[in-house]
């Protein structure tokens, strides 16, 4: 079973870029974000012709996450976290998906920093930390799939230089991180690259992807469960190269 995290860069510009993908590779589940749509636009009949469910949270121009599965309707367990009912971000759909839970979620950036933005971030993922614990407590297999806004390791980045002041990189970003793989998540990717150097995004200024620029930041992440059945980990790196592609690629996880 392969479950991929794909943040698109707004659904609607990369819908040929997406089908293409589904069509292509195949994978049983896709975790999506950045849908930048409203849920009256999402392109359920496209994605139904590629063969594939969907369930969405989207939100008009900006965040949104939806889970597809192939030949199959997700589930839907929960949208959105506990902890602020005034956040009104399109960033969290839970769903259950042929005896896996599966959660898209896209993790605020926290720019600038220091500020509002930063310190929202830094909740979010406090309330995304609440959300995992009680997923672990239920002893099922989990994943948490989607993109993070976190560069976890030093060797996660091209250049620490270049991102040292970045929201991505700091201290409190990492802990956070950190402080969610200690409850028992595995990082899928990492566990296949644990020397770093595998980037899942490129930014589209200064050259990044002719230069191999990037950094990683889009996680896929194992309840105990989940890990038990890891076969493999990896980034369909050459989609990042093809003619209007996201400026992220997508990032999977194979389970037995």
């Amino acid at each position: 079973m392969k479950i991929v995290t794909y943040n698109v860069n707004g659904i609607k510009a990369r819908l040929p870029r997406l089908i293409e993908y589904l069509t292509e590779e195949q994978p049983d589940i896709v975790c999506l974000q950045e849908l930048k749509a409203s849920d009256e636009t999402f392109p359920l009949s496209d994605i139904e012709a590629a063969g594939y469910g969907a369930v969405w949270h989207g939100q008009k121009s900006w965040n949104g996450v939806a889970v597809l599965a192939k030949g199959a309707t997700p589930v839907e367990r929960q949208r959105g976290l506990a902890g602020e009912d005034e956040d009104e971000q399109s960033r969290y759909l839970e769903c259950d998906v042929d005896g896996l839970v599966v959660a898209a979620l896209y993790l605020p950036n926290g720019n600038p920093r220091p500020g509002p933005k930063f310190d929202y971030k830094l909740r979010w993922m406090e309330r995304l930390a609440a959300r995992a614990k009680v997923l672990l407590a239920e002893e099922v297999p989990a994943v948490l799939a989607g993109d993070y806004n976190v560069i976890p390791n030093d060797d996660d980045t091209f250049s620490v230089r270049a991102m040292a002041e970045d929201a991505l990189m700091q201290p409190e970003s990492r802990a956070a991180y950190r402080r969610l793989l200690a409850q028992g998540w595995t990082d899928a990717l990492r566990t296949r690259a644990p020397k770093g150097g595998v980037w899942t995004f490129w930014d589209y200024q200064a050259g990044a992807w002719a230069r191999d620029a990037g950094f990683r930041i889009d996680h896929l992440l194992l309840s105990p469960q989940a890990a038990d059945r890891l076969v493999d980990a990896g980034v369909d790196k050459a989609y990042r190269g093809r003619e209007k592609a996201s400026d992220h690629a997508p990032t999977w996880v194979t389970l037995r």
